[in-house]
């Protein structure tokens, strides 16, 4: 019988590469848009892995099936780890990755280029709906640049600087991004369990 795994999405985009980063894993990958109904999880944890959770048992509950699930966000050095889960809402709860941007760099307006360290995080959490859970996490260091550079990617890229490629995440070509990025490390964290966790009933 194939092993069913439901992704906590139904962003197209963002299924695409959760299907290819499960490539590896013998799993037919869902998405949410499979299961209608789905009911809305508040993000209010204090940590990615509570939120990443809290999404994954709910809707496993949801489907009965096995649900993968991640959250993800910057944490700044020089900002006590802020925004971290306030990621995407920053600037404001309506606010756009333009927005979020304006309001990093003015935080750190006067922060010299050797504080300003920072990483992207992100945890992935499956659940089943008998309530095992498994969690990895991947991260990426990097800095916060003085302006926007690269036309690519979303959300904070266009400031986040990484060292090794020399570039903002914003001007890496997406295979060069997706290669080095926290989401690639987190899977490469939980590939090796993931099989057995989903082979394991339930």
């Amino acid at each position: 019988m194939t092993r069913i795994l439901v992704a906590a999405t139904t962003n197209a985009g963002k299924l695409r590469e959760f299907r290819r980063l499960l490539a590896a894993v013998a799993v037919e990958v869902r998405s949410l848009a499979d299961y209608p109904g789905a009911p809305e999880v508040v993000e209010d944890g204090a940590t990615f892995a509570a939120n990443a959770r809290r999404k994954a048992e709910a809707w496993a509950r949801h489907t009965g099936e096995a649900v993968l699930a991640d959250d993800s966000g910057l944490e700044v050095d020089a900002l006590g780890g802020a925004p971290g889960v306030h990621s995407a809402r920053y600037a404001g709860p309506h606010a756009d990755d333009a927005a979020n941007v304006a309001k990093l760099l003015a935080a750190l307006a006067d922060v010299p280029a050797a504080e300003r360290g920072a990483r992207f995080r992100c945890v992935l959490a499956v659940a089943k709906p008998d309530g095992a859970l498994l969690l990895a996490e991947g991260t990426c260091e990097g800095r916060i640049a003085a302006a926007p550079g690269g036309g690519a990617g979303f959300g904070y890229d266009p400031v986040f600087f990484h060292p090794p490629s020399g570039r903002t995440f914003a001007a890496l070509a997406p295979e060069a991004k997706n290669a080095v990025s926290h989401r690639a490390r987190a899977f490469a964290a939980l590939l090796p369990d993931l099989g057995a966790f989903l082979g394991g009933g339930g």
